[in-house]
């Protein structure tokens, strides 16, 4: 089963300084911080921002050659946790066909911005997630979380490159 997320904001990692994406249930009860690198986190805080630019950034291009092949995106899904790395896919729709495309979750995740599609996350990874966070034993980790179950909304958002 998937649950239907939404982007609520760009942070930076205070213990590894690595961009993290928040992702939000709609209830608000579950949050799932994925860690991107520097250029994705900056595709995707582009978009958060609509901050245009004076040439077409790579996911601009995938979404203008999308639309001129008639395809629709018709969602993403961040499918699976293995060996602490998200994956993702993207549900193309040309002519009444479903397809899905393999693919990282941050390039997911800026497309869907563009696009303005759902973004869901299979429960089996919102439950992994919280197992890989529970056996870890490092402090860190636990810090970590306990920080971001602690963050406002106020709090998300204030990603800065």
């Amino acid at each position: 089963m998937e649950v239907e997320m939404k982007i609520r904001g760009l942070m930076m990692d205070p213990v590894t300084n690595m961009p993290i994406v928040i992702l939000k249930d709609n209830n608000g009860n579950t949050i799932l911080p994925i860690w991107v690198g520097i250029y994705e986190a900056n595709a995707i805080a582009l978009e958060i921002e609509k901050v245009s630019t004076p040439r077409p950034m790579t996911h601009d291009l995938i979404k203008t050659l999308l639309l001129g092949l008639e395809t629709a995106v018709h969602k993403v899904v961040v499918n699976e946790l293995k060996d602490d790395t998200f994956y993702a896919l993207i549900w193309l729709e040309k002519d009444g066909e479903l397809i899905t495309v393999d693919s990282r979750p941050s390039d997911a995740l800026a497309l869907a911005l563009r696009l303005d599609c759902p973004i869901y996350v299979d429960e089996s990874v919102l439950k992994s997630s919280k197992m890989a966070n529970a056996m870890s034993d490092r402090v860190n980790n636990e810090e970590l979380r306990r920080w971001l179950e602690g963050l406002s909304d106020e709090d998300l958002g204030r990603y800065k490159m």
